[in-house]
């Protein structure tokens, strides 16, 4: 895939952030709307829907409508080699990392049953 210059650094400032990268840690366990990531994050609707716009915009997050829920998840990195190397790059950073250990134990516990729509 060709990416110019501007593309590359979209997707190096996404990652550049903690709370995107909390993010990106939560959907490589699991597909999750925006209220199940304020579940586990613990960070305001509307700071979470902008992080994954910016996320969305560079590639690395994709999203889908599921009846009045928007889900979203990992890219799968096919396409750009630069995306799956900068995601695996996250899982590799993060594995370790207390805080985002507990992220993902509060994304285990969180329920779309749970918001309001």
């Amino acid at each position: 895939m060709d990416r110019d210059i501007q593309q590359f650094v979209r997707l190096i400032q996404a990652v550049a952030d903690e709370n995107r990268l909390r993010i990106l840690n939560c959907l490589r366990a699991r597909p999750a709307c925006v209220c199940e990531l304020v579940q586990a994050t613990g960070l305001p609707q509307s700071r979470i829907s902008r992080h994954l716009k910016l996320l969305r915009d560079a590639g690395l997050v994709v999203d889908r409508r599921d009846a009045q829920w928007v889900e979203y998840s990992l890219t799968d990195g096919a396409d750009d080699p630069t995306q799956a190397a900068l995601l695996a790059l996250v899982e590799t950073g993060l594995g370790e990392v207390p805080d985002a250990s507990e992220d993902l134990e509060r994304l285990s516990q969180a329920s779309r049953d749970t918001c309001d729509v």
